[in-house]
């Protein structure tokens, strides 16, 4: 079964046609760039003619539609100029839903054009008859993520080792949905942004996790007393460090968790981590930890990036209620709470995971608007 798409779609500023062969030489150059193709595994590096010349062609695109999907260029309606292309792709016609794909020419970036034609195309399939699209990303691909939600789809969720890399291996698939019943309204971000791209009161600074940040925080996490408080989900790997980095965009756009790294306003020096993890969305309740390193202790850092994030919590993201919480032991850690306006709510018993299978008790501590 095949879906009759419309020959040619209309959204603001572009027009969406279908490719000619003329419009090789322009797809040529549009992919011969590493950021164009970075997340594009089937597109050749370095770009070749003949992949291009393929692409544009009437067989190329007669077996995509014999197929049950469609390709389309994304052009200037004033100038014809090619600035793009989004298609629909992995059909399953029983199922009435197809994945779409898009990429954008190293010239038209930050015009709203992805997001412009993945609405437009949308909306032709459901025209057609499709009942549900997906937009598949890696995890990293934090911008794709923007798009969907900007174009109307929501987060599903991922799809583990769904797809073959470039590097001949596998990689997760953030997985976004939009139904033909939807709305089409842009999804707010799960978390919002730090605004500027960074908090800071002039003697710290936070800013989302980088991988680059993978080798400090290996070195932070790898002290003992850092370790014996560190509840995390995977071994301590440079490795796994590094893939949960890698994750971080996506995983605030998700609303899951923030995850900033503690600077030196001063030096850009790394001080170390501190992460709100919004585990309790639905009472409007997170979460926050984090460490420092040894240089950096006694110096108000932990205070300081505490505070910070409290209130951007509450001013940006709506949280009614930030929580933390310390061994009974760490009278250092319940002090930098104190400080930072949180005040002990509890003494909730055996609520830890300790070494060698014993259990530890959790003092919780809360700050409120």
């Amino acid at each position: 079964m095949t879906f009759a798409y419309p020959e040619v779609l209309e959204a603001g500023d572009l027009v969406l046609r279908r490719p000619r062969a003329a419009d090789a030489p322009d797809v040529a150059r549009a992919l011969d760039d590493p950021e164009a193709v970075r997340f594009l595994p089937n597109v050749p590096m370095p770009m070749t003619a003949e992949f291009a010349e393929d692409w544009a062609s009437p067989e190329s695109n007669a077996q995509l539609a014999a197929a049950g999907g469609v390709r389309f260029v994304a052009t200037d309606r004033r100038t014809g100029d090619l600035l793009g292309a989004v298609s629909l792709q992995r059909a399953q016609a029983d199922r009435a839903q197809a994945e779409t794909g898009y990429w954008v020419a190293p010239w038209a970036r930050g015009k709203g054009v992805a997001t412009t034609a993945v609405r437009a195309l949308a909306a032709g399939a459901f025209e057609a008859g499709l009942a549900r699209i997906e937009l598949c990303t890696e995890w990293e691909n934090v911008g794709s993520q923007k798009v969907a939600l900007a174009a109307g789809f929501r987060r599903e969720g991922v799809r583990r080792s769904a797809a073959p890399a470039r590097d001949g291996g596998r990689h997760d698939l953030v997985t976004f949905v939009r139904l033909a019943s939807d709305s089409g309204d842009p999804v707010p971000p799960g978390l919002p942004p730090l605004p500027g791209g960074q908090l800071t009161d002039g003697v710290v600074t936070l800013r989302p996790q980088r991988t680059q940040d993978a080798d400090d925080l290996m070195a932070l996490f790898s002290l003992p007393e850092v370790a014996e408080t560190n509840f995390g989900d995977s071994e301590l790997t440079l490795a796994n460090l590094t893939a949960k980095a890698a994750r971080v965009g996506s995983l605030w756009l998700a609303g899951d968790r923030a995850d900033m790294t503690i600077l030196d306003a001063a030096t850009g020096e790394f001080a170390g981590d501190i992460g709100f993890y919004y585990f309790m969305r639905g009472l409007q309740e997170g979460m926050i930890g984090y460490s420092l390193r040894r240089e950096f202790r006694g110096r108000g850092f932990a205070t300081r990036a505490a505070d910070l994030v409290a209130r951007w919590a509450f001013e940006q993201a709506g949280v009614a209620r930030v929580i933390a919480g310390t061994d009974p032991r760490n009278v250092a850690s319940q002090k930098v709470l104190e400080r930072a306006g949180f005040e002990r709510e509890a003494l909730m018993r055996h609520r830890l995971p300790g070494p060698d299978g014993t259990r530890l008790d959790d003092i919780q501590w809360v700050r409120l608007p």
